[in-house]
């Protein structure tokens, strides 16, 4: 009789545990969701005018630039990488892709870093979440300035996919987009709001799902925070670490796997960032998850290009394989080399430290940086 109300006491907690991991569940499966909703709302507000802007790529540096702001504009590298390979299927040169493949890596570090804002009320989580989202945009512009000098003198990238190409590409459609489960199991969200948009306003109903959008990224990223401080600890902890925190071997390959099923860096890369807001995981066990996460996105471009036959399709495969080839090699050089490998780290340490001191810092970073200074070397070098 005695032992009886500890008995009560441990079902109780057992169930609050289950509703509060179901509610992380639920959580996470709405963020994935306006995640979603951002980028249709973006593509719906540009009037599916992104491929257009690829038009205006006359020179690398500007392939580049158009790749991050496209990319930026309509948060999803997947979007653009499927993008480019059909437009090289269509006849643009695969040289010209490569930058705009480079750029789509800077430009999609924008939705964890937007995801890192949730944090803005608590100084220290701020922090620690934004230096984890900016070490993805470091990395990813430290590699842009190793491989695309060498690219555009030497080639080695087309090269190298183009050598695969030939030896991989069929003449069969061999397309296996059905195997992207989260897009139909997020729809029913996005539609949702997509029609509450409608019934509120045609005129303005793309830009309201962004803010439909971002507000449930800021409820999810703050009641998240709350519950996985309760919850991240003992043997939950250990299976994250097992995931995550076991070593940078390790990591990758869990940011490139995850990365793989759902489709998406940018989803992966923005549920890690509650979790090194809320201190469960240190930015030196994030980064080398980040860096997989660079590898798994690269699927999405191989996917579209399977989708290609004809005499084309060579093309299509060289330049997914270029967007392959590409971040396994940075991750190898930057991350394999450890006066590289800490330089993404303390600019991410410096930016965050400032931001968190001066708030309007990270507002302006994330505008200036994605749209306004891209835009601005776009109309400068159009002028040239």
């Amino acid at each position: 009789m005695i032992d009886a109300p500890e008995n009560v006491s441990d079902s109780n907690n057992t169930f609050k545990t289950v509703i509060q991991w179901l509610t992380i569940a639920v959580l996470v499966y709405l963020l994935i969701s306006s995640v979603g909703m951002i980028g249709a709302g973006f593509k719906g507000a540009t009037k599916g005018q992104a491929s257009d802007l690829f038009q205006f790529a006359t020179n690398p540096f500007t392939g580049l630039i158009i790749g991050i702001l496209a990319t930026a504009m309509i948060q999803s590298s997947s979007t653009v990488t499927s993008i480019i390979v059909g437009l090289v299927a269509g006849g643009l040169p695969v040289e010209m892709a490569v930058p705009m493949i480079m750029g789509a890596n800077i430009g999609t570090t924008i939705t964890n870093t937007i995801v890192s804002l949730g944090h803005v009320r608590k100084k220290k989580e701020f922090r620690r979440a934004f230096a984890s989202a900016t070490v993805h945009d470091f990395f990813n512009v430290m590699a842009v300035a190793i491989f695309l000098p060498i690219e555009i003198f030497f080639h080695p990238l087309s090269k190298v996919g183009g050598y695969f190409a030939e030896m991989f590409v069929g003449g069969e459609n061999m397309s296996v987009k059905g195997l992207n489960f989260i897009k139909p199991a997020t729809k029913p969200v996005i539609d949702l709001f997509t029609n509450i948009s409608n019934a509120i306003s045609e005129n303005i109903a793309y830009y309201l799902l962004i803010v439909f959008g971002i507000g449930i990224i800021f409820l999810a990223i703050t009641v998240i925070g709350k519950l996985l401080k309760k919850l991240m600890v003992g043997r939950a902890k250990v299976i994250m670490h097992n995931a995550i925190g076991k070593g940078p071997v390790t990591g990758i390959f869990s940011g490139a796997v995850i990365t793989v099923l759902v489709q998406s860096s940018s989803t992966t890369t923005s549920l890690m960032v509650p979790l090194a807001g809320t201190g469960v995981f240190r930015l030196k066990q994030i980064y080398p998850f980040t860096l997989g996460a660079n590898i798994g996105t690269t699927i999405t471009a191989l996917l579209a290009a399977t989708a290609i036959s004809g005499e084309t399709a060579v093309f299509a495969l060289q330049i997914a394989l270029v967007h392959l080839i590409y971040n396994t090699s940075a991750v190898l050089l930057i991350y394999g080399v450890k006066n590289l490998r800490i330089i993404p780290i303390r600019g991410a340490v410096w930016l965050a430290r400032t931001a968190s001191e001066n708030k309007m810092i990270a507002l302006l970073y994330i505008v200036g940086v994605f749209f306004i200074l891209p835009g601005l070397l776009i109309f400068i070098t159009n002028q040239l």
